[in-house]
């Protein structure tokens, strides 16, 4: 079976409000997948579910093919939004307290503590309480308990909280190794640049239902309008700008370049290709920059949110 965990059909209401309704997703191992949605739109019950924090009113998760149990709590690692540390406990017997719940003996916890803190230099923060770090260094120790125990499936809900752009870029790369290691990812983010980054597939939660799911690349190639980028010299800008704007729908272009004359969005239509506007335009000009327009993961959001 390709998929760790799969939802079923799930919904969940707290009084009269429906916070998930008949929301499925599938979560294919060794993959991360990126949870997306506005505020409120039933990411983080979603997660509180796989969690066994609260309970679907119906549908099913499966956890490698079947249904959750309580024990399958150590196979998960859950870093939440709102971090959850012991600040005035001493960072090393609170980490330690930490992997012990998740089931590791307390040399286990130590040893693999140790790694932890050697891989990220932070060995001095032994002794330290939690109330001494800074929000940052908090958050690093916030991920390392979550990942220590080795668990199959990571959840992690705006892991990059509080970070500073190297310390981001530092957890994303543990991230993507976890990944390679094997790990399966959800990870859950207002950031797009991060899903863009890190996400192999999506699912975008709005108004408690699933708008959209896929693959990122399968959902780029859908809301792409076969539109490009085009930057060009010219002896006679205005002529050749009326020539295009006579032959294509033009629309004005925002992309930086240095040298352009004439700058410019062009959409083809559905029955011209690549090609045949490269042909036009070398005829007329010189050309200094083409390219396709492939919408980001924020426009594919906004977008998104916008039409439902």
């Amino acid at each position: 079976m390709n998929n760790l965990l799969v939802a079923n059909s799930v919904s969940k209401s707290f009084g009269d409000f429906k916070a998930l309704n008949n929301v499925s997703i599938e979560v294919e191992k060794g993959s991360i997948f990126g949870l997306l949605g506005p505020n409120g739109a039933g990411k983080t019950t979603l997660i509180r579910i796989v969690n066994q924090i609260t309970m679907p009113d119906s549908g099913e998760i499966l956890l490698d093919g079947s249904p959750l149990k309580p024990h399958n709590i150590r196979d998960i690692g859950y870093l939440p939004e709102e971090r959850g540390l012991y600040k005035t406990m001493k960072v090393g017997e609170q980490a330690i307290y930490l992997a012990q719940l998740k089931g590791l003996s307390k040399q286990e916890a130590k040893d693999r503590l140790k790694y932890w803190f050697d891989k990220l230099e932070i060995g001095d923060w032994w002794n330290k309480k939690i109330q001494e770090l800074s929000k940052g260094q908090a958050q690093k120790i916030q991920f390392i308990v979550t990942v220590l125990h080795r668990p199959k499936l990571l959840i992690f809900d705006e892991p990059f909280s509080g970070f500073d752009p190297i310390n981001a870029t530092l957890i994303k790369d543990e991230i993507l190794q976890l990944r390679d290691e094997g790990a399966t990812v959800i990870f859950s983010t207002h950031r797009m640049e991060s899903v863009e980054e890190l996400c192999d597939h999506i699912a975008l939660i709005h108004k408690s239902n699933k708008v959209l799911d896929g693959k990122l690349t399968d959902v780029k190639r859908q809301f792409k309008t076969n539109t490009f980028e085009v930057g060009l010299q010219s002896e006679t800008p205005e002529v050749v700008t009326q020539l295009i704007k006579e032959q294509f729908e033009v629309f004005p272009a925002t992309f930086k370049n240095l040298s352009d004359d004439i700058k410019m969005n062009i959409k083809l239509p559905a029955n011209t290709s690549p090609n045949d506007l490269l042909s036009f335009l070398t005829s007329k000009a010189e050309i200094h920059h083409f390219v396709e327009v492939i919408p980001s993961a924020n426009d594919i959001f906004i977008q998104t949110v916008k039409n439902n």
